[in-house]
């Protein structure tokens, strides 16, 4: 029952108790529709996480209903099962996962104010309200991790798995590249960065002596593309690791409406005006401007990596110690400077390679580190790289010796999902069960009724 492995992906990002008040649709009569140990799940709760996703766009299979219920079921049997073994969570944790699920569900309904309009609630009280739920949840997790940490696997169970696949239902590889990189972007010249400063405090003037707005100079002007169109409105919080540090020590430092000087960050220059603030969560506006970068500056990347290649090539220096000293990509330089897809995977196809990489991937072999060439990133800043193809495997089907881990990991998986259904089949017969008749014939719901009326018959 591979299924149980994923109730925690399922329900990851689920639905927050906020879907009862504001602009959404209302329950007008609710029922318990599943009871286990002393544990209710109401219709509500199936309900409202769908009307959820539908809002936000999301395909749902035709038994979600089901799904739902039944994923919820297990979340509380694991959830019952970690307090009778007192494992432990913190509300730190608790703290946390609020936290990124509101910032979650601010992002998709398009700011703060627009997620408390939804919800009929303030953000404090949307917390409140659902901080019972992302207990049991953690609990359940933890229960879940508790019954699969031990899983191990052996090289004849994957000989075993693979060899009973049919020939004919091997999977097909295209070819599949690990490529890695040295980035060294291109430092503007004093003269261009104090261009953009002060345009920045030329347009920081204008506003605050009322001659224009900040949304309409940050429309016009930003170098931000992310929050250009919005006025250059972002909302983050204290505790974001992804902002940088001194933008989010001088948005915090403002005053309701207050303009800051002119900061750097890692992104440019700004001017940043705060629109509002609750505890750990803000709301601002900003300006960003890019100093320009002109050819000479990224001859001069160039140039700096001209030198780190030599010593690479000389074999002076390793791959990974140069990504550690010079590399000066944030992304890449904490994964040995591997360039990933977008769900993190090492392993990118043809077709996965952004086109500036083309000319470099069909002139270099593996091993070879190609010399330094200029690029632009998916932000918009220039300057060089070394690529290095680590690894290409050729189009083919699957076999043991190029796929092996692949393979492995498809056997732990389906060995967890067994042990799972073990557990579940071994445990929900101990709980009570009751089920309203509209939900009795899904699936596993239906497998649990007859187990725990065989046991009570016995």
């Amino acid at each position: 029952m591979k299924q149980f492995l994923f109730i925690i992906s399922f329900l990851a990002m689920g639905c927050l108790a906020m879907a009862q008040g504001g602009q959404s649709k209302k329950v007008l009569a609710d029922k318990i529709i599943a009871v286990i140990g002393d544990k209710i799940v109401l219709k509500s709760d199936i309900t409202n996480f769908i009307e959820d996703e539908k809002r936000q766009g999301h395909e749902l299979p035709p038994d979600a209903g089901c799904t739902l219920l039944q994923q919820m079921m297990v979340r509380k049997a694991l959830m019952l099962q970690a307090q009778k073994d007192s494992l432990p969570v913190s509300d730190e944790e608790i703290e946390a996962e609020l936290d990124q699920r509101i910032r979650y569900y601010i992002g998709a309904y398009g700011g703060k104010e627009a997620l408390e309009q939804i919800a009929g609630k303030s953000i404090y009280q949307i917390k409140e309200d659902n901080r019972i739920a992302i207990k049991e949840q953690k609990l359940s997790e933890a229960m879940q991790r508790s019954i699969i940490e031990n899983v191990r696997i052996t090289p004849t169970e994957v000989r075993d798995y693979f060899e009973k696949i049919p020939k004919d239902s091997l999977r097909f590889y295209e070819t599949e590249l690990e490529i890695k990189q040295v980035v060294a972007y291109a430092k503007a010249s004093r003269d261009l960065e104090k261009y953009a400063q002060d345009e920045l405090a030329e347009y920081k003037r204008q506003i605050e002596s009322g001659v224009t707005s900040f949304d309409r100079v940050a429309k016009m002007y930003s170098d931000d593309p992310g929050t250009k169109e919005a006025g250059g409105r972002f909302e983050f919080n204290r505790n974001d690791k992804s902002v940088d540090g001194t933008f989010s020590s001088t948005a915090f430092a403002l005053k309701e409406g207050q303009i800051s000087r002119v900061v750097k960050s890692k992104f440019g220059y700004h001017v940043i005006q705060l629109v509002s603030r609750t505890g750990d969560d803000v709301v601002v506006r900003h300006i960003l401007k890019i100093p320009q970068i002109t050819d000479t500056e990224v001859n001069e990347a160039i140039a700096k990596l001209d030198t780190v290649r030599s010593k690479l090539v000389a074999n002076t220096l390793s791959f990974g110690e140069a990504v550690d000293k010079y590399s000066e990509d944030e992304n890449s330089k904490f994964t040995a400077g591997s360039i990933t897809d977008p769900q993190g995977s090492p392993y990118l196809t043809i077709q996965d390679l952004d086109k500036s990489l083309l000319p470099v991937y069909n002139e270099l072999k593996v091993g070879e580190y190609s010399k330094p060439v200029p690029f632009t990133d998916e932000r918009g800043r220039k300057g060089a790289r070394i690529i290095y193809i680590q690894s290409k495997t050729e189009p083919h089907r699957e076999n043991l010796k190029d796929d092996y881990n692949k393979i492995a990991q498809r056997v732990m998986e389906e060995k967890k999902g067994e042990i799972l259904n073990h557990w579940f089949q071994t445990k929900m017969p101990t709980y009570y069960i009751s089920v309203d008749e509209e939900f009795r014939q899904c699936g596993e719901v239906n497998k649990w009724l007859s187990l725990t009326a065989q046991t009570t018959t016995n």
